[in-house]
């Protein structure tokens, strides 16, 4: 069964039980968009204590605000209880809520694009914000005075941003300068809440426009100011004839594939981040960036543990800002090493970064290829085959666990991926070698 026949099914059990019950934002707008909605909200004049009482079992998770998840075939549906809201004491929630009308529980949402109902009984849509003639127009407008909603919750600041992105659609001037003279409010707001919008915006194929409309409302200053110093830091014109730090990064976001994950993104995004502070000119003029890959490493770390993003993003992508610069090299590494580098987990991300990072500027591929090559020279058999001997064998040879282990083990493993051994026999040979 459906989502959208799980919440028909739900809202056409509270209308025979004498309640309002109307589908309500995001499914309406997407479904008039000609989209597909994920999940469908029902909003209603029913409490809390009525819903429950309607479905028995189902999940009181904001009775505060009016809201119960009714599980249905499989399907979670959001039922909340019209309503208006108290006052906004700390920036993000209200302090109380008043069960209410339609038309009042549509002016207190956030865009009037958001602020649509539906009968599903009819699919009559139910306009008392104006939300639909702003469909049309694909714009997003906030519901009553645009200061007024970001006040009540800063999250809104952002929302907009992602709804800009991810829709197609731009600000209108008054609620975009609201955001601008509102930006500020955005330290009120959680590192998770403010992580969890980011990514959305980042992460969507339009992500070029959205960075752009973070630095043009002064977001981003609120929670990666890093990013501003990339405009106007200049790069030697022969290799990045596309301008500053902060266009090639653009340009870069641009050119990724529509479904890159998190985590190339967040990659592509901060792998220049440290260019500014370590930018030098030579007295001939000519600019370089020496340690920009290491000091970007550790400035990344920095902005994605303070926006609390999982420890296995984090890794990743320092993992791949750390390496970046290395890719110049590639056709210089012997065997064992270029093995080495190739067999990192997120070596297939890197060649994607590498990719846009020369495709953005001076368009060289050679590096590219020739990976490309030893990838397919390289398919049949593993980067990295099973060791010839362990650490056993070390101590059956009376060595002592500690660092001059991993130092042999190493030694030997790279006679075997330069295929000077082959076997355990050679292997042991080798070994003995080294301990003479």
């Amino acid at each position: 069964m459906s989502a959208k026949h799980s919440a028909v099914s739900l809202a056409s059990k509270l209308a025979a039980a004498g309640h309002i019950a109307y589908f309500a934002g995001g499914c309406v707008r997407d479904k008039l968009l000609g989209v597909e909605p994920k999940d469908y909200d029902i909003a209603t004049s029913a409490t809390p204590h009525e819903v429950l009482a309607l479905f028995p079992g189902s999940n009181e998770v904001g009775a505060h605000f009016g809201v119960v998840i009714v599980k249905h075939e499989g399907h979670h549906v959001e039922i909340a209880t019209f309503r208006t809201d108290g006052s906004y004491g700390d920036g993000r929630r209200p302090d109380s809520v008043t069960f209410s009308t339609p038309d009042e529980d549509a002016h207190r949402r956030d865009f009037t694009i958001n602020g649509l109902f539906e009968n599903p009984m009819t699919g009559e849509v139910i306009d008392h914000v104006g939300g639909l003639p702003d469909l049309n127009a694909r714009v997003i407008r906030a519901i009553g005075t645009p200061a007024h909603r970001f006040q009540e919750d800063a999250l809104r600041l952002l929302r907009a941003v992602r709804f800009s992105t991810t829709l197609g659609f731009p600000i209108e001037p008054v609620t975009l300068a609201a955001i601008q003279a509102n930006a500020y409010l955005l330290d009120k707001i959680s590192p998770e809440r403010i992580r969890d919008e980011f990514s959305k915006i980042i992460n969507y194929p339009n992500r070029r426009r959205g960075l752009e409309l973070l630095v043009e409302t002064h977001l981003i200053e609120h929670f990666i100011p890093e990013v501003l110093p990339l405009m106007g830091c200049e790069q030697p014109p022969q290799w990045h004839p596309e301008g500053d730090v902060y266009v090639h990064t653009s340009i870069m976001l641009e050119m990724l594939d529509a479904d890159a994950p998190l985590t190339l993104c967040l990659a592509v995004l901060l792998h220049d981040i440290a260019k500014p502070p370590t930018q030098t000119r030579d007295p001939d003029g000519r600019i370089r960036f020496n340690g920009h890959d290491s000091l970007g490493a550790e400035m990344a770390e920095a902005i994605l543990t303070r926006l609390k993003y999982p420890n296995a993003v984090i890794r990743d992508v320092v993992h791949m800002v750390s390496r970046h610069m290395q890719f110049m090299n590639v056709q210089q590494m012997r065997k064992a090493k270029l093995k080495r580098f190739m067999s990192e987990p997120t070596f297939d991300l890197e060649m994607e970064l590498h990719r846009v990072d020369c495709a953005s500027s001076n368009g060289f591929t050679d590096n590219y290829d020739f990976l490309n090559e030893k990838s397919e020279e390289f398919a049949n058999e593993p980067l990295i085959p099973p060791p010839l001997i362990t650490g056993k064998d070390l101590i059956e040879k009376g060595l002592k666990p500690g660092p001059r282990f991993k130092e042999i083990l190493e030694e030997i493993q790279t006679e075997q991926l330069e295929n000077r051994i082959g076997t355990r026999e050679e292997a042991l040979e080798f070994l003995e070698t080294i301990l003479e």
